[in-house]
């Protein structure tokens, strides 16, 4: 009976959401935000690929950087009382919102509008802007980006950096491209001369120089360039390219309005200015991060 029972509400749940789709539409804007205030907590995936100074772990088990400030000051305003990161890997962050087992991405995932169309997510005002830098050792032969025709490039999988090195060997700027999981690991690799350059943006790069002192850049920093296909959408919308965002569920759009109003708070009294400065990655474009702001 007790399974009949359960059949037989799932059927009528079915039935509704086809009958009455206006009602169910309600009822899933409703569902996210009402559910977060009930639990007392907003949860974020995070890849936690040691990238500072974007969320590190300290040894007492709180989290620090970037994201961990934004989190926290973000809860606040939604008026929600504890924020909590649940860490994953990089595969599964929007693969486990869309299912629900957190509320949330905040892991510098850049916005794009190919995320957007395939991953069927929306994504919150920008809050950061990341460009690419080429990165080599002190003591590298290479000295101009001329020079990497037949370099071998160090890379994040699944990030935008790593599309932008892919990108610079489709041009025939250099010879292939490795993929590592973390930020860290192409810097390791680099030092052990696994490969000969790294392409990974400026936030990071500043982090690791604390622990790999004897790097240096080649050529001007690199803004992201949209995928030939994405072109015409990327040029439409109204963020810049390489504008980090925090991923919400497209069937979420409360959520998503009362996270855009916290963003928008924050950047009007200089919350985010404030916290980006903090660890030392605010430069004057920090403050104009969507296409209308750049035309001003």
């Amino acid at each position: 009976m007790k399974n009949y029972s359960l059949f037989l509400s799932r059927v009528l749940l079915l039935a509704g959401s086809v009958a009455f789709p206006h009602i169910w539409h309600t009822f899933a804007q409703a569902e996210c935000l009402d559910d977060i205030r009930k639990s007392g907590v907003l949860t974020a995936g995070n890849a936690l690929l040691g990238a500072r100074p974007s969320l590190w772990q300290e040894q007492d088990g709180t989290y620090r950087g970037i994201d961990a400030d934004l989190l926290q000051e973000i809860t606040k305003r939604l008026g929600i009382p504890r924020w909590q990161f649940i860490i994953t890997e990089w595969t599964t962050l929007i693969p486990g919102l869309k299912v629900g087992r957190w509320d949330i991405v905040l892991s510098d995932q850049t916005i794009t509008e190919e995320r957007m169309f395939y991953g069927h997510i929306t994504y919150s005002h920008p809050y950061f802007l990341l460009y690419d830098r080429i990165i080599v050792l002190g003591n590298s032969p290479f000295h101009t980006v001329a020079d990497l025709k037949n370099a071998t490039l160090g890379s994040v999988l699944g990030t935008t950096d790593s599309l932008m090195a892919h990108s610079l060997v489709d041009k025939g700027l250099a010879a292939k491209v490795s993929d590592f999981n973390t930020f860290g690991d192409p810097f390791v690799a680099l030092r052990n001369g696994q490969i000969d350059a790294i392409v990974v943006d400026q936030a990071t790069l500043k982090a690791q120089k604390e622990h790999f002192v004897d790097l240096r850049t080649l050529g001007p920093p690199i803004f992201y360039d949209a995928k030939p296909a994405w072109k015409e959408a990327q040029a439409k919308a109204s963020y810049k390219l390489g504008s980090e965002g925090i991923v919400v569920r497209a069937n979420c759009p409360r959520l998503l309005h009362e996270i855009n109003r916290a963003m928008d708070s924050m950047k009007q009294d200089g919350t985010i200015r404030t916290i980006l400065k903090r660890y030392h990655v605010w430069e004057e474009l920090e403050d104009n991060l969507t296409q209308n702001e750049q035309a001003e």
